[in-house]
């Protein structure tokens, strides 16, 4: 059973400019608790650059991210990280030459960086969790690969199993399904309703059909700020966002 209702994350007039260019403007955006947002939008719509501003690695112009009552637009990306915010950019950022195992045993949360985690001894409770995010991530059968022999798709779910694993409460996700087959977009909406539970999840995507399995809510930017917002079949039917996706 999902709860609901507490605002997990508060955006609230949040702008930025670059060189004079609002890339999001004026935006307001509030995510609940265990929900499943995805945000579409044409492109230059500043999808990405709301991500960008949420983990740190752009700063605000004005406006105000709250995070749980923290707030983030003050905090250098680390900060932001240990707060419980977990960020997947487009290409999948994962160590190609060691195994899947190892993959996920340098992201288990012990404050160390590469070299550490390689000298400390596997305990018990690292070795369970690393299964269980295996059992998530459908690589259960795959902990001795190489992380670079994966399909595009395992290296995908492998990301984001390096990200559960610090169990953040805040998950970003920029096109997830990217450049996968059909069967592994099924695999990959089965993953994020499992994991949207517990967590909130943040997905950027254009592939409607995936957007309409995944999504409770669906937010809809054009030129930086919202155009539109609610469920999939309301936003689908909405005449601005037609004229938008229309129009380009």
């Amino acid at each position: 059973m999902k709860h609901r209702n507490e605002i997990v994350l508060a955006i609230e007039d949040l702008t930025v400019s670059f060189d004079g260019f609002r890339a999001v403007d004026g935006l307001n955006l509030y995510v609940e608790r265990d929900e499943l947002r995805a945000v579409i939008g044409p492109n230059g719509a500043g999808k990405t650059t709301v991500l960008d501003l949420i983990c740190g690695k752009t700063k605000a112009t004005a406006g105000s991210i709250q995070f749980k009552g923290i707030e983030l637009t003050t905090m250098p990306e680390h900060k932001i990280v240990q707060a419980g915010v977990g960020r997947k950019f487009q290409n999948p950022s994962i160590y190609e030459n060691l195994t899947v195992f190892e993959n996920l045993e340098i992201s288990y949360p012990r404050g160390r960086g590469v070299i550490g985690s390689l000298m400390f001894e596997r305990t018990s409770d690292v070795n369970d969790r690393i299964h269980e995010v295996l059992e998530e991530i459908f690589l259960v059968d795959h902990p001795n690969t190489q992380a670079g022999l994966l399909s595009h798709g395992q290296k995908q779910w492998l990301e984001i199993g390096m990200l559960i694993i610090q169990s953040p409460q805040l998950l970003l996700l920029d096109e997830p399904v990217a450049g996968m087959s059909v069967s592994e977009r099924e695999k990959t909406a089965e993953l994020l309703n499992r994991i949207s539970n517990g967590r909130s999840v943040i997905v950027i995507e254009h592939d409607m059909e995936f957007v309409k399995r995944i999504a409770d809510n669906v937010t809809v930017l054009h030129q930086g700020k919202l155009l539109a917002e609610g469920s999939m079949e309301s936003v689908q039917g909405n005449p601005k966002v037609i004229e938008v996706y229309l129009g380009h």
